[in-house]
């Protein structure tokens, strides 16, 4: 396999997630970069060793320089997306895109047709496609292990200190600043489970708010901030314990820490803490996203899937329960027990990987696969190297809009 050359557009953590596995893959060369902060950029293109004139302020400048690669990573802010993607794609360059495609369904349809307009090849970050877990589960089922499937019970565990950082104090809070919890968060289980079925659903309802992460909740006692209140050391979304918690652990310092400072010392995550959005009450922000949801889909066959996102957990790997007409399957994103209603056999299936959950951990080893098929698929030509092309995400998303206009309208959509 041939090295990819590539230009990254956002040079944050999703961007040199993906950078920094084709590099170590040796499958692809990052070539250029296209970051508006200065100091990022100067470190993205020191690491990556990126020429002078193939570091530029933002998109429209790397676009305007013209195809200096053969694909490009877009993982700027989720609002961000449509724009550069267009622009690259028209310039030829295959695109690994970040999820979501687009905050709308027009941006993202555009999106798609400009794919399609130009022959290039378009994936999107839906890691959980790319997993060991993934591809174990996926097999079983295309054996017909547990017969037709039927139900299907799904959990998505967001974990309270994640909703604290993420989706309270952080970029994800509101959904006019980014996009509703379930595009921002959780397309990647809408996709995943519409993978599974192996097709859309015919019919989808949502029900779901924010119940908690809100003034009405709010203590009397609380401050405004973590280091002034008096309740920080018994309360669970503690800024204080979360952030200082990360020091000395690699990890959690590329992850979530780096989103609050670059600093690596406890007198630099106060000071960030005290002056940035990381250290608020979580009852004293400004956001506005659903902190738990349901989502209710059938298929046409009379299949049904219900599918859980809470805040309200540890933050774990998904939960998932599937019933078929021959057998069951309980899953815990790393072990599968598999029941066969013939002989009443029961097996552990455990798959050999030890990667967490989260961004820091590469999402269950999906970060690395999914990097690893789009090189492979740009090097070789081979678009049947991944596992959704343009057309199939945009359809996954379209999933997630039917079920936000269902949770707004208190009605069951058809697709």
């Amino acid at each position: 396999m041939t090295e990819v050359t590539l230009a990254v557009v956002g040079g944050g953590l999703r961007g040199l997630t993906y950078a920094r596995h084709a590099h170590a893959a040796g499958a692809g060369r990052v070539v250029a970069v296209a970051e508006p902060d200065p100091r990022r950029r100067a470190a993205f293109a020191a690491e990556f060793g990126i020429a002078p004139e193939n570091s530029f302020a933002g998109w429209k400048e790397l676009a305007a320089a013209g195809r200096v690669a053969e694909a490009a990573i877009v993982a700027t802010q989720d609002r961000l997306h449509t724009d550069p993607a267009v622009a690259l794609a028209d310039l030829g360059y295959h695109i690994l895109l970040e999820k979501p495609m687009a905050e709308s369904e027009e941006q993202a349809t555009r999106i798609a047709e400009a794919a399609e307009r130009n022959g290039i090849m378009l994936a999107v970050c839906h890691v959980l496609r790319y997993t060991p877990y993934t591809r174990l589960v996926k097999g079983l089922l295309d054996e017909g292990r547990i017969g037709r499937l039927v139900s299907v019970q799904h959990l998505e565990p967001v974990g309270w200190w994640h909703q604290a950082h993420s989706f309270v104090r952080g970029h994800w809070r509101r959904e006019d600043t980014s996009a509703p919890m379930l595009l921002a968060k959780a397309c990647h289980d809408v996709d995943w489970l519409v993978h599974l079925f192996g097709r859309p659903p015919a019919r989808v309802s949502s029900f779901g708010s924010l119940s908690h992460f809100r003034a009405e909740e709010r203590p009397a006692e609380a401050a405004d901030r973590c280091l002034d209140c008096p309740l920080e050391p018994t309360c669970p979304y503690s800024a204080k314990r979360l952030y200082l918690g990360c020091l000395g652990d690699p990890d959690s310092e590329f992850w979530p820490l780096s989103a609050v400072t670059s600093g690596r010392t406890e007198e630099e995550v106060l000071d960030a803490l005290r002056t940035g959005p990381y250290g608020r009450c979580v009852y004293a922000c400004d956001n506005d996203v659903v902190d738990h949801q349901e989502v209710v889909m059938e298929f046409d066959d009379g299949a049904t899937c219900s599918f859980t996102m809470s805040a309200f957990t540890p933050m774990e790997h998904r939960r998932t329960r599937l019933f078929g007409t021959h057998g069951y399957i309980d899953g815990d994103g790393r072990t599968l027990r598999v029941v066969d209603f013939r002989t009443g056999a029961e097996e552990s299936v455990t798959v050999d990987d030890r990667t967490g959950p989260s961004a820091a951990d590469g999402h269950g080893g999906g970060d690395e696969g999914l990097t690893d098929a789009f090189l492979a698929a740009v090097s070789s030509g081979d678009a049947s190297l991944l596992r959704s092309d343009a057309a199939e995400s945009l359809m996954t998303h379209r999933v997630v809009w039917a079920a936000e206009r269902a949770r707004h309208t208190a009605s069951v959509v058809t697709l």
